[in-house]
């Protein structure tokens, strides 16, 4: 499943060009991962009672056409790299003007982190579960740990 969502883009969006601001393509990445967390089941209330959230590592933004104000959005994301059990994983956002034209993509590389001792930790089942409901890049790839220090191997 590619999950889909829109967005009616805000006048703090935009900046005295009239067009979209560079950090609110991220901010609106952002809040598509949060929903589709939330719509399949990995809460903030989950986070908090599991002393779990998400840490970014790398944020990458490519930008093809200009958003401008009043252009409503839509953005689709798909999992571009997961470890075995979803301790660390990279997502793809395309975001697209309402006539589907391709606007920007952002790529996150993310892991899990233990909110109490501070360290990156292999999440409870439920997540490698939700992360097997959404589609994969077709360059998706696995993404090794070393078994104990948990350090991706680039």
């Amino acid at each position: 499943m590619v999950y889909k969502i829109a967005f009616t883009t805000k006048w703090a969006d935009f900046d005295p060009n009239k067009h979209m601001r560079h950090t609110s393509y991220n901010d609106y990445a952002a809040e598509c991962r949060i929903r589709f967390f939330n719509d399949y089941g990995l809460t903030t209330a989950l986070f908090e009672t599991q002393n779990i959230g998400p840490v970014l590592f790398k944020e990458e933004t490519s930008f093809y056409r200009e958003i401008k104000l009043g252009e409503s959005i839509k953005i689709d994301l798909r999992l571009k790299a997961c470890s075995e059990n979803a301790e660390r994983f990279k997502m793809l956002h395309h975001i697209y003007k309402d006539d589907g034209v391709l606007a920007a993509e952002v790529q996150v590389y993310a892991a899990w982190l233990d909110l109490k001792k501070r360290k990156l930790i292999t999440p409870p089942a439920i997540f490698k579960e939700v992360f097997n409901q959404l589609d994969r890049t077709e360059d998706f790839e696995e993404i090794l740990l070393k078994s104990k220090i948990q350090k991706p191997i680039y």
